[in-house]
């Protein structure tokens, strides 16, 4: 096995989330084993169904629901740490061939953990893992640390026409 990198895709584009779901389909059907950490979602959104046709994707959710439309509380917080160690577990276990923390920038930048955290939980992981970070916001240490930075960038979007999301193509 090679060295495993650490892809950040970031930005306030759509995308980063379907981006790294493609990666996990792609590894899995490479028979790799898949990890995903979802830190902001705890609705059941259709890409969490791929855990049930995929015997080699576990995905677990550390959300509590969306901050933007409430204050962020300390169970808020106990989740995001719970989700941050049990990726710890995983990344420095080698047991998985890649690990995927699903809106950790986010979880980041409503303060649920600090970016010390995130950094010690990263330098942990076993050599051949190869890391996804998904998420707004992405902090400098984070664009510095990661391997590969993918900025998703909105020019147009039909939300801004009214069009809610949309199961199957949005959530």
């Amino acid at each position: 096995m090679g060295k495993g990198f650490i892809h950040l895709y970031t930005g306030n584009g759509k995308g980063k989330t379907s981006a790294a779901f493609g990666m996990a389909l792609r590894a899995a059907m490479a028979d790799k084993k898949v990890y995903i950490a979802q830190f902001v979602k705890s609705m059941k959104y259709s890409e969490t169904k791929i855990e049930e046709l995929l015997e080699n994707i576990t995905i677990h959710q550390f959300g509590r629901g969306c901050y933007l439309l409430r204050e962020v509380e300390e169970a808020d917080k106990q989740a995001a740490r719970e989700g941050l160690q049990k990726c710890r577990l995983a990344l420095s276990s080698g047991a998985w061939d890649l690990v995927i923390l699903d809106e950790v920038t986010i979880a980041l930048h409503f303060g649920l953990f600090p970016i010390d955290e995130l950094l010690n939980t990263l330098a942990e992981k076993a050599v051949h893992t190869e890391v996804i970070l998904t998420g707004r916001f992405a902090p400098q240490e984070l664009l510095d640390r990661a391997d590969l930075v993918t900025e998703m960038m909105e020019i147009k979007h039909y939300y801004t026409q009214g069009v809610l999301s949309r199961p199957g193509f949005d959530c």
